[in-house]
């Protein structure tokens, strides 16, 4: 929190955080409108929505449900985590060696490297063993550290979705 912040008494800190997250779930409702997935529940069903509680796959395979995930993730300040994921998955879909290269160092720079604007939370040994991969760039190279991160947003961030509010508020729109 800022400094000025906190000089203030304990009470007026409590509410500050308590009126940030009610803010946060305001920003996160519009969000989940300019994404069209508000406007989209008559499209999505209701089963659909329920199949992401099944697996976190099933959820990831879903344009919605990745949807409502990514905007869920912004909300938890982690974002990064989800398109860290899906940059290595067009990734390895690149055909050229010529734009391995330059894609893979453009991820690295991004998620990986501790200077790296959306740092992705990995362990030194997968930092580092993805850096060596880097040497000579393969449609691999990011497999071990992608594979951290999606289990860490299967143990960790995907639970959460599913009690969260923005998740519990659509299933209960496509209900009805």
């Amino acid at each position: 929190m800022c400094r000025g912040l906190e000089s203030l008494p304990f009470t007026c800190l409590e509410r500050a955080k308590e009126l940030k997250a009610r803010f946060g779930s305001f920003l996160l409702k519009q969000e989940l409108n300019l994404m069209g997935l508000s406007s989209n529940a008559n499209k999505l069903k209701a089963e659909e929505a329920l199949k992401w509680r099944t697996s976190f796959q099933n959820l990831l395979a879903h344009k919605d449900g990745l949807c409502a995930f990514r905007a869920f993730l912004v909300s938890e300040y982690s974002e990064e985590n989800i398109t860290f994921y899906l940059a290595c998955e067009d990734y390895k879909t690149t055909k050229s060696t010529s734009k391995l290269c330059s894609k893979a160092k453009k991820i690295y720079e991004e998620f990986i490297d501790s200077d790296a604007p959306r740092e992705v939370n990995l362990d030194h040994e997968t930092r580092t063993f993805t850096k060596k991969n880097l040497e000579q760039p393969t449609v691999t190279c990011f497999d071990l550290a992608q594979s951290k991160i999606y289990t860490l947003m299967e143990k960790d961030c995907y639970p959460r979705f599913l009690k969260s509010t923005l998740y519990l508020d659509l299933t209960k729109q496509l209900a009805s």
